[in-house]
């Protein structure tokens, strides 16, 4: 029958890590142990030579004791499953040493069955139904960590995007220089403020982004654009007018206009020394931050190489110990990037394809020559 209850208790303390509960499966592994070495010795007591078991059992007799002070910090029913292991200990010290009274064996080990008992049912019943269906009790003292220069840093805000406080605090962030994760019509972004040329290069570092990579800005709509005046043909200002606003973003020339666009000390940062590419987003909560900021200098909100964001939750599991903020929208519209137009030489070549992407090359050719015609 001990040797029964050992076996019991080598298999509550498998289970016990399986659950990852280490300090229950090394009290019922050491339960075992006990229980095991306890059966042994009832059997082998005809040899009179017990000095080993004797030793044995004043080990685990200062074992237990450890395991005691683990167990308060946990619960009443493993301290009390423990203290009876420590009268079992003291039985098999006392059996050893041929002064162990029977009446006193006994009651240990009704004891100890029954505490054995109603602890496997309880953490069996528990485990199968997520609730504290029967009572394990509280623990007696738990132990304060005062580790808190270790701790890791806060994570970055996570405000709703329907909050107009959560944008407001979006907005304030990158007003002084921050980078956020940001939603767009297309997937989820990075943003900085075009007036923060630290925040750009920020931007770089937090996505491993090669430098001869080039960062675009967004613009909330292109009545900006306008005001600006840069030097754009008619073609080309039709043909913006027709992709504006959308997943489609157009490289244009470069020059001093950019900065009464409100692209202030990150012009040198955004783009390349002779182009950009600008895009509008049609996403009513990215156009009311833009205006709240200025243009944003943008780029996909992944690790460099690898897969865009479609969802906050991916930002924020990815980059958010390196952001500021992300704000939050959900699940984003589409699943890759926007499609991008090299549109320099519109009036002598027509425009090219640089990257392909929600919108399909062939409907951005059929914009471009509908225009071109009319």
């Amino acid at each position: 029958l001990i040797l029964i209850g050992g076996f019991a208790q080598l298999l509550a303390g498998f289970l016990a890590f399986r659950k990852y509960d280490h300090l229950g499966g090394s009290a019922f592994l050491t339960f075992s142990a006990l229980w095991s070495s306890y059966g042994v010795t009832r059997m082998v007591a005809a040899t009179r030579k017990s000095e080993g078991f004797t030793a044995g059992s004043v080990a685990f007799l200062v074992l237990n004791a450890f395991l005691m002070i683990l167990a308060a910090s946990f619960n009443v029913v493993l301290l009390c499953m423990t203290l009876a292991m420590e009268l079992m200990a003291v039985c098999l010290l006392l059996f050893t040493l041929e002064i162990l009274p029977l009446l006193f064996e006994i009651v240990v080990l009704s004891i100890f069955s029954i505490i054995c008992f109603y602890g496997a049912t309880a953490s069996l019943a528990n485990g199968m139904f997520g609730k504290d269906l029967m009572v394990m009790g509280p623990p007696l003292f738990t132990v304060e960590s005062s580790k808190k220069d270790t701790e890791d840093p806060p994570a970055c805000i996570c405000p709703k995007s329907h909050c107009t406080s959560g944008l407001r605090s979006i907005a304030d962030l990158l007003n002084t220089g921050a980078v956020c994760g940001v939603p767009t019509d297309t997937v989820y972004a990075l943003a900085a403020s075009c007036r923060h040329p630290q925040a750009i290069e920020k931007v770089y570092r937090i996505k491993d982004r090669p430098q001869e990579k080039p960062i675009c800005i967004f613009i909330s709509n292109l009545d900006q654009l306008r005001a600006a005046a840069p030097p754009i043909s008619p073609l080309l200002w039709e043909f913006m007018e027709n992709v504006y606003p959308g997943g489609i973003g157009c490289i244009i020339k470069k020059g001093e206009w950019l900065k009464k666009l409100g692209v202030g000390a990150g012009y040198s940062r955004v783009g390349t020394q002779d182009s950009i590419m600008i895009r509008v987003p049609d996403l009513t909560v990215l156009v009311h931050l833009i205006d709240m900021t200025g243009p944003l200098a943008i780029t996909s909100a992944n690790p460099s190489g690898e897969a865009d964001s479609t969802h906050h939750n991916m930002v924020i599991s990815r980059l958010g110990h390196k952001l500021e903020g992300v704000l939050c929208d959900g699940e984003s519209d589409e699943v890759v990037a926007s499609t991008v137009v090299n549109c320099t030489q519109i009036d002598e070549s027509g425009i090219t394809i640089v990257r392909e992407g929600c919108v399909p090359a062939g409907r951005v050719m059929q914009i471009f020559e509908r225009v071109k015609n009319r």
